[in-house]
């Protein structure tokens, strides 16, 4: 994504909106842009949510969507219609820079949200403060920020970007309803493959204070976007794996001074998430949600309808144990969704959301394979058809 260019007007009012990115003042005066044509959606009551930020990049190579009869349909009207209400979409900072192409930046991002929005979806914007993908092990800073040597500058740069992406979808009448600030965090963001003289954000090693004010920088961000919109955006944080929920939200909170937050957010991927069990999970949600006065949501899982393969793009998903009492088949993969979404209803989680259901084999190459490493994990068989599976997201629960 190139950096967003503003006109003179909107330049100045953002050096003064920079200055309080990190000292928290909220009184300086805030640009007012026309208001776009957005119609109010209500909050749903629960988010049965899927994340289809690979949809653009695999409709581009080829790949086809079809309903359970072989129709081809588009994978946003469809899914809305079979029950989904929320699209998560990741962005990137600048993906020219480490992926070669424009998918998952501003650009792309634009496509899906409006695509989403039109299908009657609310939105989940997933800033990665990445150039490529952010995860537990990876956190590296945007090439355009490999210079900074400041906290303070580095909240401003933070701020900057995180207001003027929402101004931009703000103008379009594309504002997300929910935000997510870093994409699973557990040891902070900004982190990896740093120059020197880069301020430390890893957690991991203590440095609790900067990574708060990295995050209050983005989260006054929506806040003043909020303020223009004249509605309140939900603001979600992110860590992996469900036995770092209890101690990570009281840190963030106690030792990064990070607050004004609605959601804690949450991976959770049986294979690789396995000291909390599936039977375990609900509870400790419910107990969390007491504990910590938040609100709670599964960001992020998936279950395979196979252990088969249709491309030469090793799967992610092979043989590894299933869940106990879910096969590798259809029928269970659609009663774990619909199990795991019944315990998070009677615990009180705002919503599920599924990673990548539409990330089926094309010809798309993502750095490491071309196809999909995925394809035995989505809701349309290798043929592209739409399976059972769906219907956890109409059960009657």
């Amino acid at each position: 994504m190139q950096e967003i260019k503003q006109s003179a007007y909107l330049f100045m009012a953002l050096l003064g909106l920079m200055l309080m990115a990190c000292s928290g003042d909220k009184d300086q005066p805030k640009p007012q842009p026309p208001q776009p044509n957005e119609p109010d959606q209500p909050a749903s009551a629960y988010y049965h949510g899927v994340d289809l930020s690979y949809v653009n990049q695999v409709e581009d190579n080829g790949g086809v969507y079809r309903d359970e009869k072989g129709t081809v349909i588009d994978p946003y009207i469809f899914l809305q219609q079979k029950g989904a209400n929320l699209a998560r979409i990741r962005l990137w900072h600048t993906p020219e820079n480490t992926r070669g192409n424009h998918y998952s930046g501003l650009s792309d991002v634009e496509k899906s949200i409006r695509r989403a929005k039109f299908s009657g979806m609310e939105v989940l914007l997933d800033f990665h403060y990445s150039d490529t993908w952010a995860d537990p092990g990876h956190q590296d800073l945007p090439k355009a920020w490999e210079a900074i040597t400041n906290i303070e500058v580095l909240c401003d740069s933070i701020y900057t970007y995180t207001y003027s992406t929402l101004l931009h979808l703000y103008e379009k009448g594309l504002l997300p309803e929910l935000v997510q600030i870093g994409n699973e965090t557990n040891c902070g963001m900004l982190r990896t493959n740093l120059p020197e003289g880069f301020p430390n954000l890893d957690v991991c090693k203590g440095h609790w204070s900067n990574f708060g004010k990295a995050v209050n920088a983005g989260i006054q961000a929506v806040r003043d976007i909020d303020g223009l919109a004249g509605r309140p955006t939900k603001i979600i944080l992110h860590v992996a794996d469900p036995k770092n929920l209890d101690h990570w939200t009281r840190d963030i909170m106690a030792k990064g001074s990070v607050s004004d937050f609605d959601i804690m957010g949450v991976s959770y991927y049986h294979i690789w998430h396995s000291t909390i069990s599936f039977d375990a999970l609900p509870d400790l949600l419910k107990s969390l949600r007491q504990t910590h006065q938040k609100d709670f949501m599964v960001l992020e899982t998936a279950y395979p309808f196979t252990s088969a393969n249709n491309d030469s793009y090793n799967n992610i998903y092979f043989d590894q144990e299933p869940v106990k009492d879910f096969d590798y088949t259809v029928e269970g993969q659609k009663q774990f969704m619909t199990a795991l979404n019944q315990n998070m209803q009677e615990a009180g989680v705002l919503g599920v959301i599924y990673w990548e259901p539409a990330w089926i084999s094309s010809t798309m190459n993502d750095g490491w394979g071309t196809g999909s490493s995925w394809e035995n994990v989505a809701f349309f068989d290798f043929q592209g058809r739409a399976t059972s599976v769906l219907d956890y997201l109409s059960h009657p629960y």
